[in-house]
């Protein structure tokens, strides 16, 4: 399995715990909001080989986007990113109760999460994408078509999406979103391609992901002009010809219901 992080609720470390320090500065003048902010955070990670096989345990310490000090479970001691991070370390590692209570979160963190997530079916969920290909005109030039690969409901999140043209990767013209998160532990994302078609040329947006056995593709193959004239030309005659037939049809029913049942001629006498 992944790397990942599973927050368990009766952990006393429960979230990553985000404090934003901000530096006051005395204005005599103006009552301002004053304009430096510095960020400190404190990350608890889990990493998992094998399911609980391999099991690390990672605690950070992060000061203005920069890791300072770290526990790493796999050493069992402080480790010092920065200059700033030094002093900690060393006075972390000069308490035995400390280090004996950070070695022992493998398995109260790590370990107990994981099977807790795991009976709850988180681990090692799976969810097939649902994908649909679909053409739009792009503003970039006279002829040119975006053609756009919406990918949705997959989990988990890594996934590989490829647009082929004539069976060839192309790699030219391609504009991905971010991958959007839903509300029910699913993702989506739109990959487009900016093309000039041909007629005959096949487009295919191909998708790789961990719930599928094997690559999933979906074609479109362009057409010419003449053919999409033709094809409108023929559903406009067809529409055309069921508004006379319809009126027509109504009239030969009602002259029909209006006319004498004709009497054999032994009763006319």
């Amino acid at each position: 399995m992944g790397a990942g992080r599973i927050l368990g609720a009766g952990s006393p470390w429960a979230g990553a715990l985000l404090v934003t320090l901000t530096v006051l500065r005395t204005h005599l003048a103006h009552c301002t909001e004053p304009p430096e902010h510095f960020l400190y955070q404190e990350k608890w990670d889990c990493l998992y080989a094998n399911g609980t096989g391999r099991v690390r345990f990672l605690y950070r310490h992060i000061y203005d986007r920069r890791q300072d000090v770290h526990f790493d479970s796999e050493l069992g001691v402080y480790t010092a990113d920065t200059e700033l991070g030094r002093p900690e370390a060393e006075a972390w590692n000069s308490q035995p109760e400390t280090l004996a209570y950070y070695r022992g979160e493998v398995d109260r963190f790590c370990r107990h999460n994981y099977e807790t997530a795991q009976a709850g079916r988180m681990v090692g969920r799976r969810v097939q994408p649902k994908v649909k290909v679909s053409p739009t005109t792009s503003g970039s030039g006279p002829h040119s078509h975006l053609l756009v690969c919406s990918v949705t409901g997959f989990y988990p999140s890594g996934i590989e999406i490829k647009w082929l043209k004539n069976g060839q990767e192309q790699t030219a013209g391609v504009v991905s979103t971010e991958l959007l998160q839903n509300g029910d532990w699913t993702f989506q994302i739109l990959v487009m391609l900016e093309m000039s078609p041909r007629r005959g040329d096949v487009y295919t947006c191909q998708v790789e992901h961990i719930s599928l056995r094997g690559p999933l593709a979906v074609n479109w193959e362009a057409q010419s002009d003449a053919a999409r004239s033709k094809m409108l030309t023929g559903i406009g005659g067809f529409v055309l010809g069921l508004i006379f037939l319809v009126p027509g049809l109504l009239i030969y029913l009602k002259n029909k219901k209006g006319r004498p049942i004709p009497q054999p001629a032994g009763l006319l006498s």
